[in-house]
C-alpha cells in the first residue's frame, strides 16, 4: 500500500512541478526545439536524466527507510539521512530543480527557466518557514544534529 500511496504521489506532486506546468508554458507559447540534438538539447536530456534519478531515488528512500512518502499529508515515520540525504538536505528538491533545468535548456525556453527559477526561489522558502521547523518539532535532537552536519542546498561529503 505504501509503494502505491507513493506512486499517486509522485504522479501528483512532481509530476505537476515537472511535466505538467513546463508542457503548459510550452504549450500555450507554441515553443518548439530550434534545432533537434544541438547541444543545448543533449545537455537538456542530461539534466533531465540525472533530475528524473534524484527525485526518483529520494522517493524511494522516503518509503523504504522513512517508511512514508513526499506528501506532506503522508510524511516519512523515519528521519532519512542516508543515500542522497548524507551528502544535502533536500536532494529531492535539487533534483526537480536540475530536472526543470533541462527542460529549459532542451526546450531552449526562457519562459521554463524563468518558472525553474521561481519555483525553487519559493521552495525555498517552504523549506525554511515550513519543512525545516516541522522536521525540528517531529524530529527533534536527531534533525538538529543532521541540519548541524549537512548543508540545505549545497552537497558535500559527510563527515567522517
Amino acid at each position: 500500500m505504501l509503494a502505491l500511496r507513493s506512486l499517486v504521489y509522485t504522479i501528483i506532486i512532481p509530476g505537476t512541478v515537472t511535466v505538467l506546468i513546463p508542457y503548459l508554458i510550452l504549450s500555450g507559447r507554441g515553443e518548439r526545439i530550434a534545432q533537434p540534438w544541438a547541444v543545448l538539447q543533449v545537455l537538456g536530456l542530461v539534466g533531465m536524466a540525472v533530475g528524473a534519478t534524484i527525485l526518483l531515488r529520494c522517493i524511494w528512500e522516503f518509503m523504504a527507510t522513512g517508511r512514508g512518502t513526499l506528501a506532506p499529508i503522508d510524511p516519512p515515520k523515519e528521519l532519512v539521512v542516508r543515500g542522497l540525504y548524507r551528502y544535502v538536505r533536500n536532494p529531492m528538491y535539487l533534483g526537480a530543480f536540475i530536472l526543470l533545468l533541462g527542460e529549459a535548456a532542451f526546450f531552449e525556453s526562457f519562459p521554463v527557466l524563468l518558472y525553474a527559477v521561481a519555483w525553487f526561489m519559493t521552495i525555498n522558502l517552504i523549506v525554511l518557514l515550513y519543512d525545516e521547523p516541522v522536521l525540528r518539532r517531529r524530529f527533534g535532537d536527531s534533525y538538529e544534529r543532521y541540519a548541524a552536519a549537512v548543508h540545505r542546498w549545497v552537497p558535500r561529503r559527510p563527515a567522517g
